[in-house]
């Protein structure tokens, strides 16, 4: 299964979850909508739809207005919901079963051999992303060992706990890989290929945070990322931990749900 089918049938699950929940909720609003008139003296609101023709509502009934006004919102937004689930509906039965990135892996042994694939699927993208060959940043003699789970060597316990969520996860990344900014190469913790949009992004973790010598020179590295035009919240995050307040790792997932799929 493609991603965008996939995309496409959770977006209609929630469309469909949205429906049933304001069909249950609008039974429970009174009859009537609101008409709101504007006159030289002021707005006014007034109850219509109720048979009884219009009705200038006083101040007193502020809960019936409010109710109509949350009604009133609800059934637009049900309508936009019907109207989305129908499309996306007609997108997922019309779904071609062969698309682009799978014509190449549905060729015989024969044709591949001399086919050249021109549309590669994720899977394939990020495998050779990831082959791109680079020079990681050098260890000192004396510095501490830490593995992922990958078995990478990185420079502290949360850095494995961050590569080896990643790598739970299925996201492609890269551990200090050299990046040119300006006249000067830096070393990001983790280079991450987003599948979702295929941009590269970067992960600085920052551990510890009560150490001044440690964090005197997080703004100036922040200020290098904006220079090259990386912005944080755009291709640039960071996570944050001290001895006080160690790397939340529940936190940490819904973090990469939200920013790295």
């Amino acid at each position: 299964m493609s991603d965008t089918l996939e995309r496409l049938q959770t977006r209609y699950e929630i469309l469909q979850k949205t429906i049933r929940q304001l069909d249950k909720k609008l039974k429970s609003f009174p009859e009537g909508r609101i008409e709101i008139k504007h006159h030289h003296k002021g707005t006014h609101y007034c109850l219509a739809g109720t048979g009884q023709g219009v009705i200038y509502l006083a101040s007193k009934e502020q809960e019936l207005l409010e109710q109509l006004i949350q009604k009133s919102y609800l059934l637009k937004t049900q309508k936009a919901a019907l109207a989305e689930a129908e499309v996306v509906k007609k997108a997922i039965d019309h779904y071609p079963d062969i698309i682009p990135e799978n014509v190449y892996d549905g060729l015989t042994p024969e044709r591949k051999l001399y086919a050249k694939p021109i549309v590669q699927d994720d899977n394939q993208y990020a495998a050779k992303w990831q082959s791109e060959p680079f020079k990681p940043k050098p260890f000192k003699e004396d510095a501490p060992e830490f593995y992922t789970l990958r078995g990478e060597r990185v420079r502290s316990k949360s850095e494995i706990i961050i590569a080896d969520r990643l790598y739970a996860k299925g996201i492609p990344y890269k551990y200090e890989c050299p990046l040119k900014v300006g006249k000067e190469i830096i070393h990001p913790d983790f280079t991450i290929l987003r599948l979702s949009d295929r941009k590269v992004l970067y992960h600085e973790h920052s551990g510890k945070m009560t150490d001044p010598e440690y964090t005197k020179d997080i703004p100036e590295r922040a200020k290098k990322y904006m220079r090259a035009g990386i912005f944080q919240g755009d291709r640039l995050f960071y996570t944050f931990e001290s001895a006080d307040c160690p790397l939340d790792v529940k936190a940490l997932d819904a973090f990469i749900e939200k920013n790295y799929r």
